[in-house]
């Protein structure tokens, strides 16, 4: 059998207010067809479907069209909701999905035997998946008896050992000899995160040691982190990232979906997704920057989306100015600048450095901070005066 692991869509995510509507668009193409090619027969999507809780209208429309999609290409699709989805929202259409063999598990249900999905082929059972969705502290309360933080954390450990242990159990009892495979939404000690993973469970502390998943599963397919790894464990552990890079972290990672062939055994084979849309970051002074942008060539699909960082050596009101509104009237149809700043070596960061040692910033008034920082600044005069007419007119409209 067949079975394809994929995980962390964020269908509806916007990167730096920039919605990345077409890029999920370009890959269902690509996976789509696929699908078709390799004759897969399961699909399995571990949490994260939604960027939001309440996704838009438009991603909700993209979710249903991917379903619909899939479901004429005579798939197995399941999922699971992942700390961003709503499980309100992803339950909702639930018995209505099952009718297309489209089975959503968007919260921990009361009966665990309900998370356990045979997979038929030839009118036999060949695989049981056990699809557990993203933990809730709700779900781990056997555990949660701990007062201290560090009790706590360790109570939130047991609680997804313990229930990944039960379903084992269950699976085990209820389907002897049929092999299992997981679905998870956790976050793993050991692996390499970015910058768009949202913390979970306490700020990420509460990691999971995938040493613990019972050895009764065959494989696990793992969704919240977005690099594509494999994680130190017993039996086959793996996250296979997500489609999209949704960060400027994820610019170099190769983005993939894993391939399991089950009568080959339970290694998976990484599927490479093609690159749909570079992220690229530039920075440099002034001139290094428009040289930079003057020699781009697109490489992909969609539009390059560009992060561009001013680096100049003192602060100048004058650099900054000019800068962005070089930014603002740059026009292309191949790159989208998504997001611009400005750093300075050096540059006064202590109040210390700016007033003197013995000086509070509660005995200073919001002009003489202005005012300050408009005298370390080597700008014309006349700019000076606008600024300073600008700053009052601010403090003014809020009653300073």
């Amino acid at each position: 059998m067949k079975i394809v692991h994929t995980a962390d869509w964020h269908i509806g995510k916007r990167l730096h207010k920039h919605h990345l509507y077409q890029d999920f668009d370009c890959f269902l193409d690509w996976f789509c067809q696929f699908i078709i090619t390799e004759e897969v027969q399961v699909i399995l999507i571990s949490g994260d479907i939604f960027d939001l809780a309440n996704p838009s209208a438009e991603a909700r429309q993209q979710y249903y069209n991917a379903l619909v999609r899939l479901n004429q290409l005579h798939c197995t699709v399941i999922i699971t909701g992942g700390n961003h989805d709503s499980p309100t929202m992803l339950n909702a259409p639930k018995d209505l999905l099952k009718s297309l063999d489209v089975h959503v598990i968007g919260c921990m249900p009361e009966s665990l035997e309900e998370v356990l999905i045979p997979l038929y082929e030839n009118g036999e059972i060949k695989h049981i998946i056990a699809a557990i969705p993203y933990l809730r502290d709700s779900d781990l309360y056997k555990a949660s008896q701990g007062t201290s933080y560090d009790e706590k954390l360790e109570a939130m450990r047991e609680g997804i050992a313990q229930v990944y242990q039960e379903v084992a159990e269950i699976a085990a009892m209820t389907y002897p000899g049929i092999p299992c495979i997981a679905m998870g939404h956790l976050f793993a000690a050991g692996v390499t995160t970015s910058d768009s993973e949202r913390d979970i469970q306490i700020g990420n502390k509460a990691l999971f040691n995938a040493l613990h998943f019972d050895t009764h599963y065959s494989y696990m397919a793992l969704g919240h982190i977005h690099k594509p790894q494999q994680v130190k464990s017993t039996i086959p552990t793996y996250y296979s990232g997500s489609p999209l890079a949704l960060s400027f972290s994820e610019r170099e990672d190769n983005k993939r979906i894993l391939l399991l062939d089950t009568n080959n055994g339970w290694e998976p084979r990484s599927i490479e997704i093609p690159k749909i849309r570079k992220l690229l970051h530039i920075k440099g002074n002034r001139a290094e920057i428009e040289k930079q942008l003057t020699s781009l060539e697109k490489e992909t699909l969609l539009p390059c989306l560009l992060e561009v960082t001013l680096i100049e050596e003192s602060y100048n009101t004058e650099k900054i100015i000019e800068f962005q509104n070089y930014i603002e009237h740059f026009r292309s149809d191949d790159f989208i600048i998504v997001k611009d700043r400005v750093q300075f070596k050096n540059m006064p960061n202590t109040l210390s450095e700016v007033f003197g040692t013995e000086t509070r910033i509660e005995d200073l008034t919001p002009d003489e901070v202005f005012l300050s920082l408009l005298e370390q600044d080597d700008m014309k005069s006349e700019l000076k005066d606008k600024l300073l007419l600008s700053f009052h007119e601010i403090l003014e409209s809020l009653e300073i």
